[in-house]
């Protein structure tokens, strides 16, 4: 196992497009930040940069560092990489409030001409009003999340490289999509988080469930790549499986049902609130 890891660490650069773009948004994020801060300092705390920054280092983690190498092997690694980009990254960057400054960071005479006319139509901002509505961005994640299960997806997706990339960019698209209506980062209209919240995130919990059980229990590697690609690691694909499996059964869950937990406890102070 240990000449495995080696290889895979001997085998890995680091991809000089992906860092570099990485880079280049977490510095625009930066000088935007700082810009803010001057009007806005009491919004933005360090706290909120320290976030934006986290969330991109483990874009970085899951899909530029050795990891990517680990998840072409083994299934368990795969789904690691899927649960960092699909509930640790979206949290971490809209905690960050990622949106002002963003445009704030960026140089003004872009923001003018480019960015300015592609986000000024009305029908454009409608779209993206649409997209993080809660019923919407519920079906756009769990339906992503399911359909890049299916077996014949899941091994074409490693089998072609730049169809797993995209696997990857619609993950975390969807996912951002799907914790907006959550954390509904400043501009967003501020409203109080109803009930409606909770089937939200419980359902998401039960399709997460129900692929993890699936996984798990099945007696049968349910994907033949990892049947017809070597295994160096010399792990029964049954058995890679079942852990994968229980990584996001545990994991998983947690990032759905403590989120809830304490949805439910600030509803209930909001409630106690008006009778004290």
């Amino acid at each position: 196992m240990e000449s495995a890891s080696q290889a895979i660490f001997e085998e890995w650069s680091p991809p000089i497009l992906l860092t570099g773009a990485l880079i280049l948004v977490a510095l625009i994020y930066l000088r935007g930040w700082f810009q803010i801060r001057k009007s806005r300092s009491s919004q933005f705390p360090k706290w909120r940069l320290a976030s934006f920054l986290l969330g991109i280092a483990v874009i970085w983690l899951a899909i530029a560092s050795p990891l990517d190498g680990f998840a072409d092997a083994l299934l368990s690694a795969h789904m690691v990489e899927h649960l960092l980009l699909m509930s640790f990254v979206p949290p971490l960057l809209l905690i960050a409030w990622p949106v002002v400054p963003i445009l704030r960071g960026l140089p003004r005479g872009f923001t003018r001409h480019i960015v300015g006319p592609l986000i000024r139509p009305r029908k454009l901002r409608q779209l993206g009003h649409w997209l993080v509505t809660p019923i919407v961005a519920w079906l756009a994640m769990n339906i992503t999340f399911l359909a890049w299960h299916l077996p014949a997806a899941y091994d074409f997706a490693l089998e072609h490289e730049h169809w797993h990339e995209f696997e990857h960019l619609s993950f975390l698209g969807t996912s951002i999509f799907f914790w907006w209506p959550i954390i509904r980062p400043w501009p967003s209209r501020a409203k109080g988080i109803g009930w409606f919240m909770l089937p939200y995130l419980v359902l998401a919990d039960i399709v997460n469930t129900a692929l993890s059980a699936f996984l798990a229990f099945c007696e049968r590697p349910v994907y033949d790549y990892y049947l017809k690609e070597p295994n160096a690691f010399n792990i029964a694909p049954a058995v890679d499986q079942r852990v994968g499996a229980v990584i996001m059964w545990v994991i998983g869950s947690l990032v759905f049902l403590v989120p809830a937990v304490l949805i439910t406890y600030r509803i209930l102070q909001q409630h106690e609130r008006p009778r004290a």
